[in-house]
């Protein structure tokens, strides 16, 4: 498996960085539950077909749409979720895996990683690859705008707090977690498109703090690639694509390969590339 290393720097901050050899495989946003089994299959589908043709395989953040502890996880009974781990365990037995936090399930931690025989991913790395240099993250906290959601981040990524929260009964870690996203989900009908962004001071920041010509980064649901410069540079600003399968029409699934010939931004299944690269 492909070690992590952390480097330090005088150039604040200094990331976590990783090399990646070979075609690297990334995607975000899956949000697996148990509503959402066409959603699964597909997702399933896609792991198998990356353990065929990608040297590495990384998920950076909302690989489920919501989670209250590995321990509720490592002894479930519900279907859905012994799938997830089988799918997740057959992956990472052919292939290097790596898992990372989102909004969703920033809770997922080091038991259930190496449960499924996988590595966690740093909230933000820098990544080593054959297409280049790429900071890497689930992107949520670029959405600087909306202050909001910046104050609850800070809360909810608080360690003490999340101590507090997981010695909860599952039961009440459950009601919580349902309480949150219905406040979410209502607050959501009252903010623009443009607050749940990323805003572009906090992208600049990004690249400033380091020399990768990629920022790769999930959450915000509006696949694309974005051209931009920074520092008279000549940078690239990916977006994941999201997984839906059960909901909505079209369906929507994808992911970023990166290799000797750059990066490409691939719809699932498979029948062409994403378009078109963003402005």
């Amino acid at each position: 498996m492909c070690p992590l290393k952390t480097w330090s720097s005088r150039k604040p901050p200094s990331l976590n960085k990783i090399a990646l050899p070979g075609k690297v495989w990334i995607a975000s946003d899956i949000h697996l539950g148990p509503d959402v089994p066409r959603t699964a299959r597909a997702f399933y589908d896609f792991l198998d077909e990356a353990c065929a043709k990608a040297d590495a395989l990384l998920l950076c953040g909302d690989i489920f749409d919501a989670w209250i502890g590995d321990d509720l996880a490592m002894s479930t009974t519900e279907d859905w979720l012994l799938q997830a781990v089988d799918a997740l365990r057959r992956t990472s037995a052919r292939l290097p895996l790596w898992l990372g936090h989102g909004n969703r399930d920033f809770l997922l931690g080091k038991s259930f990683a190496q449960h499924v025989g996988a590595q966690m991913l740093p909230d933000k790395v820098e990544l080593d690859t054959q297409a280049g240099k790429a900071i890497l993250s689930h992107g949520d906290e670029y959405c600087v705008d909306d202050r909001a959601y910046q104050r609850y981040r800070r809360l909810v990524r608080n360690k003490a707090v999340q101590r507090l929260f997981l010695a909860l009964s599952r039961d009440m870690r459950r009601k919580i977690a349902e309480q949150a996203r219905r406040r979410s989900k209502a607050g959501h009908q009252y903010k623009s498109s443009m607050l749940m962004d990323v805003a572009p001071s906090a992208i600049e920041k990004a690249f400033f703090d380091t020399n990768a010509e990629l920022l790769v980064h999930g959450h915000t649901h509006k696949p694309a690639i974005h051209t931009l410069t920074v520092n008279k540079k000549i940078r690239q600003r990916i977006v994941l694509p999201d997984w839906e399968f059960d909901h909505v029409m079209p369906h929507r699934g994808g992911w970023l390969s990166l290799d000797e010939r750059g990066a490409s931004l691939n719809r699932w299944p498979p029948a062409r590339r994403l378009e078109p690269p963003g402005r």
